[in-house]
């Protein structure tokens, strides 16, 4: 109990002390503690859920002002409430050790894989360290906790032939212009489904997307698609501003799980394995780095804040790393 009021006084006093008076302070407090006896309070738990509700409402506060999707908030908050269901403890008394055994724990429950812990950690290291910068904690106990090393996989992409395969198999003008736009354009599905007819500028076969964050960037189309999806709108007879919508009465906006259904039953159809929109992003990510197109303007093109990110996406193709070591080396 002397520590953790020791503890409390201490970040009571972070934004009016440096370190070196805050060490000073601690050593008083120390001392003059060393012989008081101190009870524990009736309600300490009550105060403490109360208390750690109101510090992850702050910080949800604020990374709703840098801009983060309603989505990624939830899942912040579930992911440090899910911690401090497991450590009750005030959010300024938590230690290393406690996070590096809540993982471990928490991994061995789950059996979660390592991008999944390393994703947990990622965000207990964004709370922790916005509490360091906002002066409620001296330093994050995150800090000495590392990434963890996940291995990296060559996930698969479509060829050529089943990208054919797709558009021959198609039995109705809006799964072509879905798979055309999907492939051509590397976009998410969940921009896709958000597009809205106005939102195609044919005459420069591109169009406006709303990435992570409700971030704005241009996305662009070949031919194949602007006359595929062209044919796709001529054809509708629905008053739907949206540009895709579902195939009967009352023709209302396509969802993602939409698509998603509906590319599966074709992935089944076709023998095409763990057919999904995403595999179209990466697909466009590895082409234009195989033909050469620099990374910067795949990132810019992908919406990525971060180049690693493309990276991952951009995985070279065997072939091509043999090619180029006869050319360079060879």
């Amino acid at each position: 109990m002397k520590q953790k009021l020791i503890r409390q006084v201490l970040q009571g006093m972070l934004p009016y002390l440096n370190n070196s008076q805050c060490a000073h302070l601690q050593r008083v407090l120390e001392f003059e503690l060393a012989m008081v006896e101190i009870s524990k309070e009736q309600n300490a738990e009550i105060d403490v859920e109360n208390h750690n509700i109101k510090l992850i409402g702050q910080f949800i506060a604020a990374k709703r002002v840098e801009g983060c999707s309603e989505k990624s908030l939830r899942y912040y908050r579930t992911t440090i409430e899910a911690m401090l269901d497991k450590i009750p403890k005030r959010i300024q008394e938590i230690e290393t050790d406690d996070l590096r055994i809540y993982l471990t724990e928490y991994q061995l429950r789950k059996n979660s894989s390592r991008v999944t812990i390393d994703n947990i950690r990622r965000i207990l290291s964004s709370f922790f360290s916005w509490l360091e910068d906002e002066d409620y904690i001296i330093k994050s106990p995150v800090r000495r906790i590392h990434k963890v090393k996940t291995a990296i996989t060559v996930k698969d992409t479509y060829t050529d032939e089943a990208l054919e395969l797709m558009r021959d198999s198609c039995n109705n003008l809006r799964d072509l212009a879905l798979i055309d736009m999907l492939a051509s354009t590397g976009m998410r599905v969940g921009e896709l489904v958000l597009l809205n007819r106005e939102d195609i500028n044919f005459s420069e076969r591109e169009c406006v997307v709303f990435g992570k964050g409700d971030k704005e960037r241009v996305v662009y189309f070949d031919a194949r698609t602007k006359i595929h999806l062209q044919n796709y709108l001529n054809s509708r007879r629905d008053g739907n501003k949206a540009l895709f919508v579902s195939l009967k009465a009352p023709y209302e906006r396509l969802k993602i799980g939409g698509v998603e259904v509906r590319l599966r039953e074709m992935g089944k159809r076709l023998d095409i394995p763990k057919m999904h929109p995403h595999k179209f992003r990466r697909t466009l990510a590895t082409m234009a780095i195989d033909k050469g197109m620099p990374v910067e303007q795949l990132q810019r093109l992908l919406g990525h804040q971060r180049i690693d990110t493309t990276m991952k996406y951009a995985m070279v193709k065997q072939s091509n790393v043999k090619f180029a070591h006869k050319k360079y080396i060879g």
